[in-house]
């Protein structure tokens, strides 16, 4: 764990590390003062954020919503640790936030969106937005709020002009990813009837499986998240009625399925998998594509799963669109997603099992960055 200062200074040198070679967008921060009154606040108290690059020319009425993922606080410890960080107050999110990838302003890295209006919405609530408890302990001060948050942001985005939206989209990275699968529905009643309105999860459809050592423990875990924030009543219906609320997420090897570190080095470079290991990612990868079978089939769903070692694809350029990309069916990510999008042909393409496709950029993790309860 890094404390406020340092991570603001690594998550910004990522940032820089990320835009480097292209033409840099920093787009200023704007502070929903309006949400406080509404007790819309991040876990510190401080006013919920995000970042707008206004659309231009025959984007000026479509928008792109972006949730910023960041793990999740399932208790009182977990969440004080993010408190004084970007991911839980809006006082320690960057002013100046550089957008590239899905986000960039430029047709060249950015072909189907780059006059949209953009937004990239802060995540400092650690319940993927879903929280909601009045009281406020007068120990910890630490506020429940997530779903507060996003209906607050999406109010001052409406008054902004979202409220004329003839294209829209709910988009989000990991727990971001997650945010836009559980507020597709809410997000849609919110805007006009005619508006063509679609969400979609980059790296936030996880499945529910049980870890390396066999145990339930990240559902015990989510249990705690769903109880923490009061969020299993602002989960969709169409889950809960069926579901249990807390089976939101799983993860395959975290850290207490992995007390002697077996896995550390894996997790953290592909490359220095055991064969062992492999095999039992590549029955992961069987099980999340039985998940995602058992979903039936649908024509309008879309879905570009490759075998990268990579977390999250859509807001990095090399990732997103460039003569390097990683491609399925000869299509890089962006160009899928817009063809997708609007309709011009349907995208549903699964890659071959790791190490088969050439194109992936797999990603070496840095093992002194501590990213808060994310693993694979």
């Amino acid at each position: 764990m890094v404390n406020g200062t340092v991570q603001q200074w690594i998550y910004s040198l990522v940032t820089f590390s990320i835009i480097f070679g292209t033409e840099a967008l920093f787009v200023n921060i704007t502070y929903v003062l309006s949400g406080v009154a509404k007790g819309a606040v991040c876990l510190d108290g401080s006013p919920p954020a995000y970042h707008h690059d206004k659309g231009f020319g025959t984007g000026v009425n479509s928008w792109l919503i972006q949730m910023e993922g960041g793990g999740w606080c399932n208790n009182v410890t977990t969440c004080l640790s993010r408190k004084n960080t970007r991911l839980g107050s809006s006082k320690q999110m960057v002013e100046n936030l550089a957008f590239s990838g899905i986000l960039s302003n430029k047709p060249q890295f950015n072909p189907d969106f780059y006059n949209w209006n953009r937004v990239k919405v802060g995540y400092c609530d650690g319940s993927s937005f879903t929280g909601d408890v009045q009281e406020v302990n007068p120990i910890t001060k630490l506020h429940f709020r997530g779903a507060r948050v996003f209906l607050a942001v999406m109010e001052e985005l409406l008054a902004k002009g979202m409220k004329n939206a003839e294209n829209a989209i709910l988009s989000g990275c990991s727990a971001g990813g997650l945010t836009s699968i559980l507020h597709c529905d809410s997000f849609k009643a919110l805007l006009p009837m005619g508006a063509k309105v679609k969400c979609f999860s980059d790296a936030g459809y996880f499945i529910d499986v049980k870890d390396i050592s066999g145990a339930p423990h990240i559902e015990e875990y989510f249990r705690d998240v769903v109880s923490l924030h009061g969020s299993a009543k602002n989960l969709p219906p169409v889950c809960t009625s069926r579901l249990k609320p807390d089976l939101i997420k799983n993860i395959l090897a975290p850290d207490v399925a992995d007390p002697y570190g077996v896995w550390l080095n894996c997790k953290l470079d592909i490359l220095k998998c055991s064969s062992r290991q492999l095999q039992i990612m590549h029955g992961y990868r069987l099980l999340f594509l039985r998940a995602l079978n058992a979903l039936g089939p649908s024509s309008s769903r879309g879905y570009f799963i490759n075998s990268c070692y990579a977390h999250c694809q859509t807001e990095v350029q090399e990732t997103w669109y460039r003569a390097d990309s990683p491609k399925l069916a000869n299509k890089t990510i962006a160009k899928a997603l817009g063809d997708w999008f609007y309709d011009k042909n349907p995208f549903q393409k699964i890659d071959c099992p790791y190490p088969c496709d050439k194109t992936c950029h797999n990603r070496v993790f840095d093992p002194n960055v501590h990213t808060f309860n994310i693993d694979i």
